[in-house]
This record gives C-alpha cells, structure tokens and sequence, in this order.
C-alpha cells in the first residue's frame, strides 16, 4: 500500500538510512495494511536540510506566484479526493463521505489561503521627522515543522502547510503513524503541483527520534501541533531552548448547553448526528451535555432513538454511519471510561459495550448516559470516542460556572431563542470558539482554536496566516 512513496525531501520521494519499519494496522480488521520506513536522526537531519534550501527558492517567487501554486495544490487535490478518502477510510476506518468531506475541507485551505498569501499587508507610519518613514512589514518566520494527529490527517496538514505557505515558509510535516498514507498522496499531490524542491517535506519516524532532532535544531524557527494537551506541553517546554514560535491546537471537552426556551428534540438529533462522527474522536466534538432540567428526558430519550438507527462497521462500504475506533489503545481507554462512569453513579440509556456482531475491529457501540455527576471522570476528562454524558442544570449563572470549570477551552455549543441570552452566554463562556444555535465552527474562512489547556494560535481565516510571519520595523531616515 504505501511502496510508491517513504519520506520526502529534496523533491523526491527517499528511502530510509534505517532499516526499521512501522506497520500500519487497520482498525476494521486488526490485519496489517502495510509497512512505512522508520526516519533516523541522519533522515531527520537531511529533511532540515532540504527544508533550509527550500527557503530562498520559495521566498524569492513573489506573492502573486504563490498564489498560483496554492490554487494548482486546491485543482489537484480536488482531482484525486476519491483516492485520498480512499486511503483515509483505510487507515482509519472512519465512513467514506466523512473521509471525502475531509478532503474538500482541506482544498477549501488552500483556495482560501491562496487568495490571502496576496494579502499581506504592512504599513506606512508617520514619523516625528520630517525626513524619515516608519515602515511595518511582514516576513515569514522560517522553516516550519508541523505535527498532526491521526484523527483528521488531511485537514490537519492543510490548516498548517496551506498559510505557511502563502506566508512564505517552507515545511517539514511529520504525520501520526496511524495514517501515513493519506499524507503521502497528499504530498505527491503538492509534488504534482509544481512546488519547488525543499519546500515540502514529509518525514515519518519514532517521535523520540524525529521531535527531538527537530526541536534541538535553531533553523526550525516554527512549531504547528495538533495533538494532545499532555504532548504540547512537551514540545513548548523543549522549544525553549531554541526560542521557536509554536502554534498549539490541543484537546477540548466542550460543553452543550440547551436552555428552556428551545426546541430539545430537534437540538438531540442534531446532535447525535454530529457527536458519532469519525466514533466521536474529534478535539471540537460536542461532549458534555448540559440540558434545563424542563427538557433533560425529552432530550436524552430523542437522543438514544435517533443514536439507535446507526449503523457501524467498515466505512468502505455503503451504509455506515460509525466506523471504529482508530487504534486498540483508544478502544481500551473508552472501556475504562465507560466503567468509571457507571461506577460514579451515572445511568447508562444506550450502549456501553462491543457490538456482538462485528467480531474484529476496534468497534465500540455508540454509548449514552444521564444523571451523570460532575466528579465522573467522564465530565473532568475528554472522552475522545462515542461517549455522551447528560446532566441537568437549573439557572445560567449555575451552568456557567460548571461549564467553565474545566481548564479546557476549545469550543462549545450554545442553544436558546433568545438573542439577549445568546449574548451573555457566548460572552460568559471561557472558550476560543462558540457556536449559537448550530453545530458547525470549521471552515477556511474562520480562525479556529482555543485557550487555556486547549492551546494558543489560530488556525484558518485572514488570521491565520499571522503565525507564520514575524514582524519587522524600520525607522528609515533619507539623508540628502
């Protein structure tokens, strides 16, 4: 599955100085999809290489040549996106149109960014003297190392690689090892649009090896993570010692608040039809659930019946609504929570168990509680997979504080009829995104990401681009 490609440096798809091998498991199977080479330091060191003389050859071009080559990345990735969703759905089991839908969102990157890398603008200042000018401008940062999660591999990449580019740094991404391959067409397809030598590159390897090479080097000026809270913490701290800017889009655990004055049954299927995707692991999923107390069993009882026509099984094939959970890790940690919730005192309504009719694979039935008391580790802890927990609460400034109790802060959701409610509640909220009435935050045109323990910088939108450029002044006096 993967023998066409390996790491990519120098515009070339390489070979490894090392003869180890990664397999990459399937999660519908448990069988082995295929092998990728395991980088080296001297792998590592030759990618920072490639990279360093990637910088000149793409800063040269200018803005409007840019440009194009990001719209030609958009043409060719839109070309091939059956291919690409097809490696996804592999790699990771998740439902073929949640894997095409992937793909589009990650051109909808590049045409976004492709009109913004035209859009970098400084500016003239008035100087105290009369024969001088002030002037900010913007350059980019220097080569950027950008590591992505296994959940979202394409997107991931693109919210990085797309306005690093238009900024004009070159990048080395370094991918989960869940899913390599959907990286490496994504790279080919960067290669197929014309990109020059060293500006993309793509390295696969033992993150003790790779991350620890890369944070340890000064001309690695930039760090783009999307990950855990636990790894970012990691990589801040380590790029310290080098002084590198770093961009964290971590865990989240948003919480859904539902107020009297709404329709509850029509807010549960919207909800159940967005917290099952990709089996719930999704850093923005809906994953506590504060309902009025007038509306919890309306709620939860729409809920469960809407939860219960699902499907699961292999999302290569029609039908499937929940595919697995991405690795046998991740289906252990979901057991655990589901024990530790029924053992906090919550009540199961759906769920809580392997599916008895799907014998391999890392399945886990989509799974619903209510009653579920704050102290659950499922309420303190993000879930990342197909589990709800639904509590009541009776007045805003009581689920205001529980709400923000956590020191997560990614997204939440909010839902009421009432403007002025819809104000408060979306200033109160302590989180980097908030949606009013609707479940939908992502797109290129919006900058996403959190604060606190959720992480820092934005990614997408005309703000997004911002990461990837240090600012410079010059106080220039004109002498005769």
């Amino acid at each position: 599955m993967y023998s066409s490609f390996g790491h990519y440096w120098d515009g070339t798809w390489k070979k490894t100085s090392s003869r180890e091998k990664i397999a990459v498991i399937s999660p519908v199977t448990e069988k082995i999809l295929g092998e990728v080479p395991s980088a080296s330091e001297a792998d590592t060191m030759d990618v920072i290489e490639s990279s360093v003389s990637g910088i000149n050859r793409w800063r040269s071009l200018s803005c409007l040549e840019r440009s194009r080559i990001l719209r030609q990345v958009a043409e060719v990735m839109l070309k091939r996106k059956d291919k690409i969703a097809r490696y996804l759905s592999l790699e990771l089991g998740k439902p073929l149109d949640q894997s095409l839908g992937e793909v589009v969102m990650a051109v909808e990157q590049f045409e976004w960014y492709s009109e913004e890398a035209k859009r970098v603008y400084g500016q003239v200042i008035e100087s105290r003297q009369n024969d001088a000018k002030v002037l900010i401008q913007y350059e980019p940062v220097g080569v950027v190392a950008a590591f992505t999660s296994w959940n979202f591999p394409v997107i991931l990449a693109a919210r990085k690689i797309a306005p690093a580019l238009a900024a004009g740094c070159p990048v080395i991404l370094c991918p989960a090892l869940e899913a390599p391959g959907s990286a490496m067409i994504f790279a080919q397809c960067l290669h197929d649009a014309k990109i020059p030598e060293g500006v993309i590159n793509l390295i696969f390897g033992n993150p003790e090896i790779v991350s620890k090479v890369l944070m340890n080097e000064p001309r690695v000026r930039k760090i783009s993570l999307t990950g855990s809270t636990r790894v970012g913490k990691i990589l801040v701290e380590a790029s310290a010692k080098t002084l590198k800017n770093t961009s964290m889009e971590l865990g989240g655990h948003a919480p859904v608040i539902v107020f009297p004055d709404t329709d509850p049954e029509s807010i549960a299927e919207q909800a159940a039809m967005v917290k099952f995707k990709h089996c719930g692991q999704v850093c923005a999923s809906p994953s506590r659930f504060y309902i009025h107390e007038t509306h919890a069993e309306k709620f939860t009882k729409k809920f469960v019946n809407v939860t219960k026509n699902f499907k699961l099984g292999d999302g290569m094939k029609s039908g499937i609504d929940i595919g697995p959970l991405a690795t046998q890790k991740r289906l252990e940690e979901v057991e655990l929570m589901v024990s530790q919730t029924l053992s906090s005192g919550a009540r199961l309504r759906l769920g809580g168990k392997r599916p008895e009719g799907l014998k391999n694979g890392f399945f886990y039935e989509p799974t619903i509680f209510d009653q579920v008391p704050d102290h659950s580790p499922v309420m303190q802890q993000e879930p990342f997979g197909p589990i709800v927990p639904i509590t009541t609460f009776k007045n805003f400034n009581e689920v205001i504080e529980r709400a923000n109790n956590l020191e997560y802060g990614l997204t939440s959701y909010v839902f009421t009829r009432s403007q002025r409610l819809a104000h408060r509640t979306a200033d109160a909220i302590e989180a980097g995104m908030v949606a009013v009435n609707t479940f939908a935050l992502a797109s290129a045109e919006t900058p996403y990401g959190g604060i606190k323990q959720s992480g820092f910088g934005r990614e997408g939108g005309s703000q997004g681009i911002n990461d990837y450029l240090n600012i410079k002044y010059i106080n220039m006096v004109m002498e005769e």
